[in-house]
């Protein structure tokens, strides 16, 4: 029986400070300001290379980590776990850990599967869910007290010590699955949601409707039992979009023309957008926000799509936030 407190994350853009939707500075004002204003227990940003290029995520996290004191600083999906050689990632998420102070918590994922991308680097889309797979089962060795001895069928490592080890035991990470269709009849969300059980510390996701999240969590509570976990600490993270505005339209609209911008490949479909996003006065935010909570989501984290970041942030502590 899960019994956890809702702990609210701040999601930054890194990627708009390249189309001019807010600047580094404006992000580390942001992430100062939701951790004084006590309502934020988090701070995220995204991750990638060339598909959606943005200021790197392990960059980011570090200035951020000189700059707050108390939240937690995780990658909303690290969609280049895949990509990123366990043993370099393993020396600075583990040095992250060290000067943020036991604050770093690993979202990943297997990534979009960008052909361009996976070709700079080697790789195949067949790849991506067995590389994540060692590469998370690697870095818990690594991390571990023991010497490391370890042929998989992308690394090789035989009598390794590597350091620095993290602050935190165990290093949390959490694992991002995103399907667009329903866990019903496929096998494919079955497998992923059962990976997440079997790797994870924590469930994240985004864009889903109510009904369709409670299915995938009773899937992986059964899954869970048949493993004999115990998923009762395990945390499940919404990434949720909200544009505070009395007028609802340009509320609407401004996330619009944000999502054209960050998402210029594939922008989200109307019907995502649908669920995705909380927008209108505060009132009818908090009532999109509730809904997120109600499904079963311990952990939101929320995106704002609009370009004054601050002023989105006060609003929402002071206006949504009592609400809910």
């Amino acid at each position: 029986m899960r019994d956890l407190a809702t702990r609210w994350g701040l999601s930054l853009p890194n990627r708009g400070v390249l189309f001019g939707l807010t600047t580094v500075d404006d992000l580390f004002a942001s992430a100062a300001l939701a951790e004084e204003s006590g309502a934020f227990e988090s701070v995220w940003v995204g991750d990638s290379f060339i598909h959606k290029p943005r200021l790197d995520s392990i960059v980011m996290l570090s200035n951020l980590a000189a700059r707050t004191r108390s939240v937690r600083l995780g990658t909303i999906c690290m969609a280049t776990f895949p990509l990123r050689h366990p043993v370099e990632l393993a020396i600075q998420w583990a040095s992250l850990d060290h000067v943020s102070g036991g604050r770093a918590l690993l979202g990943a994922c297997i990534g979009g599967g960008h052909e361009p991308e996976l070709r700079a680097f080697g790789q195949t889309s067949k790849e991506r869910v067995p590389r994540l797979e060692e590469g998370i089962e690697l870095l818990r060795a690594l991390w571990g007290g023991e010497r490391v001895h370890h042929r998989g069928r992308f690394y090789t490592l035989e009598d390794y010590d590597i350091l620095p080890k993290p602050v935190q035991r165990p290093c949390p990470i959490w694992i991002a699955v995103n399907p667009r269709q329903s866990i019903d009849g496929s096998a494919l969300v079955k497998r992923a949601l059962e990976r997440v059980v079997r790797l994870g510390d924590g469930y994240m996701t985004d864009a889903v409707a109510p009904d369709e999240f409670r299915r995938r969590w009773d899937f992986m509570q059964e899954t869970a039992d048949k493993q004999g976990r115990d998923l009762g600490r395990f945390e499940t993270c919404l990434h949720g979009m909200i544009n505070i505005n009395e007028d609802r339209q340009a509320a609407y609209d401004e996330s619009k023309h944000y999502f054209q911008a960050y998402y210029p490949l594939a922008p989200p479909s109307e019907d995502v957008i649908r669920v995705w996003l909380a927008h209108g006065p505060p009132e009818e935010c908090a009532e999109v926000v509730r809904e997120w909570l109600d499904m079963g989501i311990s952990t939101p984290v929320l995106r704002f799509t609009g370009h004054d970041q601050p002023a989105q942030i006060r609003r929402f502590v002071e206006e949504v936030l009592p609400l809910v």
